[in-house]
């Protein structure tokens, strides 16, 4: 740890991170895992899925964007914030069409893991069941909309990491979507089969193709431990 360092609290217990920190990251680092959906390890903060969020100094936050402060009190795993991140996934279920049973995700999918995570058996809203469609017309990738939960994970893995600006918004309130910057769909687009942007969709909507079932049941990421167990088994140093 470097000589600058801050202290802070998170749900009684003291970390020290670094100034420029979010309050995810110095968290990570200590093993104490925050829920989150639209954050991505190797993207650039957005704070759009409120999964994240906490209470710091009693006011609610995204974990994701605000930076730690010395001597703040961050609230992360109290019923109130937890009712908060349930409500959050069971909207995220009913605005789509996400029938894991039959979905190539199913198994490492984010947001059905996160679900698991939380308790939720099934959504207590009703469901919305939107009429979306599906771009399978790109030889090796698909963007299915019914699934997509809007947290633009393809959107900044395609401009930060790719170098491209293959997707993007379209759209305002219940009509927002992701698009492609082709007239023609995804097989006009300069979307490529090496693109890290499907591999960081959370869920089922952008995907590879030829690729779906070919893990076991039993083998899959989140078959045997929850999300964020990966952050909760580092040790503190």
């Amino acid at each position: 740890m470097n000589e600058k360092t801050v202290t802070f609290i998170v749900d009684g217990k003291e970390i020290k991170a670094r100034p420029e920190q979010t309050i995810m990251k110095a968290c990570d680092e200590a093993g104490v895992y925050i829920p989150r959906l639209c954050a991505f390890k190797d993207l650039s903060p957005f704070g759009s899925c409120r999964v994240c969020t906490v209470k710091v100094n009693g006011r609610p936050q995204a974990a994701c964007t605000q930076p730690v402060g010395e001597g703040i009190v961050v609230e992360s795993q109290t019923a109130e914030i937890q009712q908060i991140r349930r409500n959050i996934i069971d909207m995220l279920f009913v605005e789509g069409n996400h029938f894991c049973m039959f979905c190539e995700k199913s198994g490492n999918c984010e947001l059905q893991a996160m679900a698991y995570r939380l308790g939720i058996l099934a959504p207590k809203f009703p469901y919305m069941f939107p009429v979306r469609g599906v771009d399978a017309s790109h030889p090796d990738i698909f963007i299915d909309w019914n699934r997509c939960i809007l947290c633009a994970r393809c959107i900044r893995t395609s401009c930060e990491i790719d170098g491209k600006n293959a997707y993007g918004f379209i759209g305002r309130g219940p009509h927002k979507r992701v698009a492609t910057n082709s007239s023609a769909g995804l097989k006009g687009t300069d979307a490529d089969v090496s693109d890290k942007a499907p591999a960081n969709c959370p869920v089922g909507s952008l995907m590879y193709k030829r690729i779906g079932y070919a893990v076991p049941i039993g083998c899959r990421l989140y078959d045997k431990n929850p999300i964020g167990s990966d952050i909760e088994m580092k040790k503190t140093t």
